[in-house]
């Protein structure tokens, strides 16, 4: 089997993985190595089809000895299987990466034969790239379950992330669907990586510090930092019945205990046809989309899991966002004076984001806010305005101002957007490299054609027909045209050139000129201006 139908068969199978994130890590260029890493986040770029290529998400190989319920490379699958060498998978990654397809590296990988034996293939790859061909660039790995630590400790010194997945929200679950997996395997690795991540931050602290007045000797090479960008995990929702309270309250505590960067939310695809997993074929999009507004809300926003959902009402509410459902239980606090509130307090205003309240209290030093003020420095002023005011001045009039009114006023369905996995609502994750997208454009007509058009049969049906610049032609003849039912559609970029008045006080020498036009002008060139200039200046 070739590289090309590996990857086919590895970057399709891998595509049940999150990894579209943020690097976490600067990491500058070096002469006679290739790449870098900003910590901003890796650079996006969109295909033809919408699909966001950061990483070349591929795993090592699809040959797996689990048989995971939900898992579409489980061993009683019959599926195509491969495997990359290690040194085939670094030189395609080179190869990519050179030729600006990617920024980074996402690897993972079946258990084949054993864990160890799995993150040996992985570690082999990693070091040729680090140290064969210098790569400095963003590399996401995922740690095996059931790994020994000293293959994690090597891994993690080669890889700038790490996970580990967690796969289900509970151990019961995860017995039911991937019963050769348990959490103490899950768990172990999770703590090893926080663990050494504190303990290499310790001892570079240390070095860094100059504790004798002696010349030191220091280490000509440098040792690489062990997952200088952290870890995260991922887990899969709707394949189980736990409730978005249970999976927020896990999410809080890994954060709060393993330190983690991020928790992902997949979910659940069906892809296989098991007796344990759910008979259902919707795909809760919606509902994971609501758990990461209720994560970044933890992560960033200070709020607490009580704060956001309770035992009573154990899901997230599917037309309303999980700070507006906050803020419409809570209008004891609000409407708040943003010339005056703290920052704490604008955080949790509907339509105010980190940044808006940073900006908040930076503008408010210098002059009073209002309504142009926040519209210019980003804030969602059509949600926020229900909840604050403005030098004294409510600003939601024209809404009851009770639960069941802002309610009617901020419920909307989620708008999954023109591409992407919610746009269609049933998308089984990322395409598959290899796929065809037609990608045919309108035909775009021009104003003389739309004009004609417009006068047929078909009229009705031309609203939507995009349109482009007239030549000049096309543009002095508009004017006569001016009846036309479609007129109003023209932009208003357009008018000047349909129609040019003399203005009241020109003079009568510019006023009858026969060649004083735009689309005369513009078709002569510069000579013809110079002559036409020339002559009304006469």
């Amino acid at each position: 089997m070739d590289i090309a139908d590996k990857l086919e068969i590895l970057a399709d199978a891998a595509k049940y993985d999150v990894a579209c994130t943020s690097s976490g890590i600067d990491r500058d260029a070096q002469k006679g190595k290739l790449g870098n890493t900003l910590a901003a986040g890796i650079c996006h770029s969109f295909s033809a089809d919408g699909r966001c290529i950061t990483l070349l998400k591929v795993l090592m190989t699809n040959v797996c000895v689990f048989d995971c319920a939900y898992c579409v490379n489980r061993c009683s699958n019959e599926v195509a299987r491969a495997a990359f060498k290690p040194h085939e998978l670094a030189d395609l990654t080179i190869g990519f990466y050179r030729r600006n397809y990617i920024e980074g590296l996402f690897l993972s990988s079946g258990v084949i034969r054993s864990p160890d034996y799995t993150t040996e293939l992985m570690i082999q790859t990693l070091e040729i790239l680090r140290f064969e061909h210098g790569f400095r660039g963003y590399i996401h790995a995922k740690a095996v379950p059931g790994t020994s630590p000293e293959l994690i400790d090597h891994l993690g010194h080669l890889a700038d992330r790490m996970s580990v997945n967690m796969e289900l929200p509970s151990s019961q679950s995860l017995q039911l669907l991937a019963p050769e997996k348990n959490k103490q395997n899950i768990l172990a690795p999770m703590k090893q990586i926080k663990e050494n991540i504190a303990e290499d931050k310790d001892t570079r602290a240390i070095a860094r510090k100059c504790t004798t007045y002696m010349a030191e000797n220091k280490p000509k090479k440098k040792t690489r930092a062990f997952v200088p960008a952290g870890q995260s995990t991922q887990m899969i929702i709707g394949a189980t019945p736990e409730s978005d309270y249970h999976i927020l309250n896990l999410s809080a505590s890994l954060y709060r205990t393993l330190s983690l960067k991020r928790v992902f939310f997949s979910a659940y695809l069906p892809v296989n046809e098991d007796a344990r997993l759910p008979v259902k074929d919707a795909i809760e999009l919606n509902r994971e989309h609501r758990l990461y507004q209720a994560d970044w809300l933890l992560r960033f926003y200070r709020f607490d899991v009580n704060e956001i959902i309770d035992e009573k009402h154990p899901f997230l509410d599917p037309l309303l966002d999980p700070k507006a459902n906050w803020a419409i239980n809570n209008l004891d606090s609000f409407p708040v004076e943003v010339n005056t509130a703290p920052y704490e307090m604008l955080l949790r205003v509907p339509g105010i984001g980190v940044r808006g309240a940073k900006s908040i209290v930076r503008a408010r030093k210098r002059s009073t806010l209002c309504e142009p003020e926040l519209r210019k420095l980003g804030i969602a002023y059509k949600r926020a305005r229900y909840f604050i005011t403005c030098n004294g001045s409510y600003a939601g009039t024209g809404a009851d101002f009770s639960r069941e009114g802002l309610r009617a006023q901020l419920a909307a369905p989620i708008q999954g957007g023109r591409h992407g996995r919610r746009a269609d609502k049933a998308i089984p994750g990322q395409l598959s490299l290899f796929e065809q997208v037609d990608t045919t454009k309108p035909k775009i007509m021009r104003p003389g054609e739309y004009q004609r058009l417009a006068a047929s049969t078909d009229a009705p049906n031309l609203a939507d027909t995009p349109m482009s610049a007239a030549s000049p032609t096309e543009a002095r003849a508009l004017p006569q045209a001016s009846a036309d039912p479609f007129a109003t559609s023209i932009p208003e970029w357009f008018a000047p050139a349909v129609s040019r008045q003399p203005k009241p006080d020109a003079s009568p020498s510019r006023i009858a000129s026969p060649r004083w036009d735009s689309g005369s002008i513009a078709t002569q060139g510069f000579a013809g201006r110079e002559r036409i200039v020339a002559s009304v200046r006469a």
